[in-house]
């Protein structure tokens, strides 16, 4: 599957009244391309991963049991990577299933990482990724009350990657810095 193949199936899945599902999706897949550039690994393949990751959401939003295995299962019907389609399908951790490659770690952990970034920057006065930087995010990483739904102990699995918070957090800030027309910020 193509870059643009996955691009218009996201389309297809993902309606156009849910642009904040649509824009967190784009943010997800340049994390991942990201990552796989640090770890020598194919841009294209975890790109996938990150474009597809939530292709099932809103069908099954509602019951998290049901979350990515839908998905995983109608991208391995379409004969996607089954390294892809694992990935996907390990990134909800509601399935207790094993995170064994660098794809499908990265992918579990980043997930969340997009919305803590999101978060910084909507509560800047600008609403502008170029305003965040790291130091600002880790601050607010330790509050509570802030970006509730990123999920700290998801993120802090950045560690089984090799990468320090900080260090993971700065790549993904990096990626998503590149896309700001996409994601609005």
């Amino acid at each position: 599957m193509t870059r643009d193949e996955a691009y218009r199936l996201m389309l297809d899945k993902v309606q156009n009244q849910n642009q904040n599902l649509r824009k967190h999706i784009l943010a997800v897949e340049a994390v991942m391309r990201r990552l796989a550039v640090r770890f020598g690994e194919d841009p294209e393949r975890w790109g996938l991963a990150g474009l597809l990751h939530d292709i099932d959401y809103e069908t099954t939003k509602d019951d998290p049991a049901r979350h990515s295995q839908e998905g995983a299962d109608m991208l391995a019907q379409m004969g996607l990577d089954p390294d892809i389609v694992y990935a996907v399908r390990v990134h909800n951790e509601h399935h207790g299933l094993s995170r064994n490659s660098m794809m499908d770690k990265a992918l579990h952990a980043c997930d969340p990482l997009t919305g803590l970034i999101v978060a910084a920057a909507l509560i800047r006065p600008e609403r502008k990724l170029a305003i965040v930087d790291v130091p600002f995010i880790m601050n607010r990483f330790g509050e509570k009350g802030f970006a509730r739904g990123a999920n700290r102990e998801t993120i802090k699995h950045c560690a089984d990657l090799g990468l320090s918070l900080e260090e993971f957090i700065g790549l993904g800030l990096e990626a998503m810095k590149g896309i700001p027309g996409e994601l609005g910020l």
